[in-house]
């Protein structure tokens, strides 16, 4: 281990004396200090997972959103698809971050280079082997049109017994609510194109997560910087946080996930911490428990039994916590293709304990398997669920 741990040295090394997407994107991103045990990944990576099937001439767009329902069923929201350069160059592997873009020398970024997007196939699953399972085309409607990023999360209650998925598009302000096969749009939250601070209105959400009551917790998210409260029937009850740097504040909430003991983890991105809340008696009021500062421009999180893995921007890596917020343990991920990444975005683990993270910028997502023989304190659990 601390062969790795001089190793990781190394490399962070090299990572923070890299650009960063933020950076590249015009936004401060200076490399955070490592805090705790850094060391080797606990994963394989699947090599080439994820199977292209668009159409000739277009390849994935931003993976924004994961959500392993299942091992053989892994939902995929994505900011569309990409148009490729004609001719497709001969070093293409399936995806557009393959592809260097002579003006940068990096691979394509289908976040910034918005003119090759198109709003096709915005939510689709996948199998056990990455192949496209459904394709819910009946709803790139609610994405045609969008000046922005559209679709950013992909969730599914584990309290609720029709497994109703839920798409948050922060640049429509709206979220969704499906049944569980596609057929139908059971819910949509918020009015779209229409941004507002009441109880009905969103400013460019982010994420929702649900409490074991069936109260349902709403990151809105980069314009409102607040957490919305609602019951079980999808009323607005309260809100808390507000813009801000003080206890309770955020600066964009990016993502929020629940813990056991009523915890509630909301990651505050541009304000660089994690906010730590707490449920009451009173189901419209939550308690500020305490803030982990500086966590390196957080972007999603899974909570276990006793512990928060994060993955953070700035240098690339997942980052475990126990509750009062020590750094556990850490590892750096790699830029280089074949396997690297520039923004794991979003990540899932489904049952089986088989790990995904969704990349926002090269536009794929890739399935990491646990090596053998790995610590099992070093392996990211499914997300925690009351019993």
């Amino acid at each position: 281990m601390m062969r790795a741990v001089a190793t990781s040295a190394v490399l962070l090394a090299l990572v923070a004396s890299s650009p960063t997407p933020l950076a590249q994107r015009g936004q401060p991103a200076e490399p955070a200090a490592l805090a705790g045990p850094v060391g080797p990944s606990p994963y394989n990576v699947v090599r080439g997972w994820h199977k292209p099937f668009a159409q000739p001439g277009f390849a994935f767009g931003g993976n924004s959103g994961i959500f392993a329902e299942s091992p053989n069923r892994i939902f995929i929201a994505q900011r569309g698809e990409t148009k490729l350069p004609d001719p497709v160059p001969s070093e293409f592997a399936g995806y557009a971050g393959s592809i260097i873009d002579p003006a940068t020398g990096r691979g394509i970024n289908v976040l910034n280079d918005t003119a090759r997007r198109v709003w096709r196939n915005c939510l689709y699953t996948l199998d056990a082997n990455g192949v496209v399972k459904e394709r819910w085309t009946q709803w790139d409607q609610l994405c045609e049109g969008s000046s922005g990023p559209g679709p950013h999360r992909v969730r599914i209650s584990p309290y609720d017994p029709e497994r109703r998925v839920w798409v948050i598009n922060e640049t429509f302000n709206t979220i969704y609510v499906f049944s569980n096969d596609g057929n139908k749009l059971l819910k949509t939250l918020g009015e779209k194109n229409v941004e507002g601070t009441d109880g009905k209105h969103f400013g460019k959400p982010q994420d929702v997560a649900f409490l074991p009551d069936g109260r349902v917790l709403i990151a809105d998210g980069l314009d409102n910087h607040r957490v919305m409260i609602l019951d079980r029937n999808l009323n607005y009850i309260a809100e808390f946080g507000g813009m801000g740097a003080g206890p309770g504040q955020f600066n964009g909430v990016h993502a929020i996930a629940v813990g056991p003991g009523g915890r509630i983890f909301a990651l505050d991105r541009s304000g660089n911490r994690i906010n730590v809340f707490r449920t009451t008696a009173d189901p419209a009021k939550v308690e500020f428990v305490e803030a982990w500062p500086n966590p390196g421009i957080p972007l999603d999180l899974i909570v276990n039994d006793a512990s928060v893995w994060i993955t953070a921007l700035s240098p690339l890596r997942f980052v475990k916590f126990d509750f009062k917020g020590n750094h556990l343990y850490t590892w750096l991920v790699p830029r280089e293709l074949p396997d690297g990444y520039l923004e794991v975005h979003t990540i899932s683990v489904d049952s089986a304990g088989n790990l995904y993270g969704g990349d926002n910028q090269y536009g794929r997502t890739q399935k990491f398997v646990p090596k053998p023989g790995a610590d099992p304190a070093l392996l990211i659990g499914p997300p925690w669920v009351a019993h």
